[in-house]
């Protein structure tokens, strides 16, 4: 009788328990059913308002700029090189050994200063003996003069005496040149740039010993293709770039040769240059820019920006239209090219809208923002 009422007991234990459960089941699939309904709420809003957004919103976003007329310059391009007004290559004038060099690399001299000695001890003895013997022979001419006014002795002794006295001062002065020679001398104001000798080496009017370098007065020399010749002209304006030192200076044509080279076709011209910068060297390799075209006012762009079709070139402009921005083709007419800038010689207007960024992607008619 106990066993029954006890599994009575449990039967009604297990169905109360499981009625909970169905019960909290049922609460959870309702809360389900809110949250469900409530997202679905959300995302058809979120739907709606993006769509609406979409119909005021433009399709892209775009780069532009304001066409304005500015200055447009053009520029030949030829490599020179930079040079002292005076750069002097200095050579002995005789030969033999050096006793004495007196100028160093760096050091600046003047016009006619020594800058080395050779060996002229044989010259010195020549001009010994020639002196003493123009002593003797002065002398003796000075006595016959003497004699000759006193109407003592005959004219041809005197012309003889003479004869003998202005020979040895003809001679004298020879030496006097030759020992002169033997002293390698600056012919300008400078810089000894270099120095090719030393004391004791033998050197002959073949081999430069010394070079000078004079930079008050800095040039540019550059050749110039002969196509060119009728578009330069001394006062033209030039830049010249020092890729070395990466500096540009503004000068002039100083000079234009008239002669073409028959070698390479080229004429050469010259820009003087104002600059004192002490990082200016000889043969400093410099790019001569010279301004054989200047428009005042011109429309320019990147190249870049500029397409091709069947039609020719063109460049996307945005244009108003019902109060929004729509891409169109512009069709332009392109004149000099100078650093990958274009002149624009027709098609543009001032205030024309050209799209410059996120014009890849663009079709004529889309409607743009900036």
């Amino acid at each position: 009788m106990k066993s029954k009422i006890l599994a009575i007991v449990m039967l009604f234990t297990v169905l109360a328990c499981a009625s909970k459960k169905e019960s909290q089941l049922d609460s959870l699939k309702k809360q389900r059913d809110k949250i469900t309904q409530k997202i679905e709420k959300l995302e058809s809003e979120i739907k709606l308002a993006g769509d609406s957004t979409a119909n005021d919103v433009p399709s892209a976003f775009v780069a532009i700029e304001d066409i304005q007329p500015r200055t447009f310059n053009h520029y030949i391009e030829v490599q020179g090189k930079l040079d002292g007004d005076d750069n002097l290559a200095i050579y002995p004038e005789s030969m033999g050994n050096l006793v004495a060099v007196y100028a160093k690399v760096g050091q600046h001299v003047s016009a006619g200063q020594v800058l080395a000695q050779i060996n002229d001890a044989a010259y010195q003895e020549q001009l010994k003996a020639l002196q003493s013997s123009y002593d003797l022979a002065l002398e003796t001419y000075q006595k016959q003069e003497n004699l000759w006014k006193q109407q003592i002795g005959s004219e041809i002794q005197l012309l003889q005496a003479k004869n003998a006295k202005e020979t040895l001062e003809s001679q004298i002065s020879g030496v006097k040149k030759q020992i002169d020679m033997t002293r390698i001398k600056s012919p300008i104001n400078g810089n000894v740039e270099e120095s090719n000798v030393r004391v004791g080496q033998a050197v002959s009017p073949s081999m430069p010993a010394f070079r000078v370098v004079n930079f008050s007065n800095l040039k540019v020399i550059a050749d110039v293709a002969e196509a060119y010749t009728s578009k330069i002209k001394p006062g033209d304006e030039v830049i010249v770039y020092l890729p070395d030192i990466d500096q540009e200076i503004n000068a002039k044509i100083t000079f234009s040769s008239k002669y073409i080279n028959p070698t390479n076709r080229t004429f050469t011209v010259e820009a003087q240059l104002k600059s004192r910068s002490d990082k200016l060297k000889a043969n400093m390799v410099a790019v001569l820019k010279i301004n054989d075209y200047k428009a005042n006012k011109a429309f320019t762009l990147p190249m870049s920006l500029i397409q091709a079709d069947s039609k020719g070139n063109y460049v996307f402009v945005a244009k108003q239209e019902n109060n929004q921005y729509v891409v169109k083709k512009q069709i332009i007419q392109t004149g000099q090219i100078y650093n990958g800038i274009a002149e624009v010689v027709t098609g543009l207007e001032p205030g024309n809208k050209v799209i410059t960024s996120g014009y890849l992607n663009l079709n004529e008619g889309e409607v743009v923002r900036f």
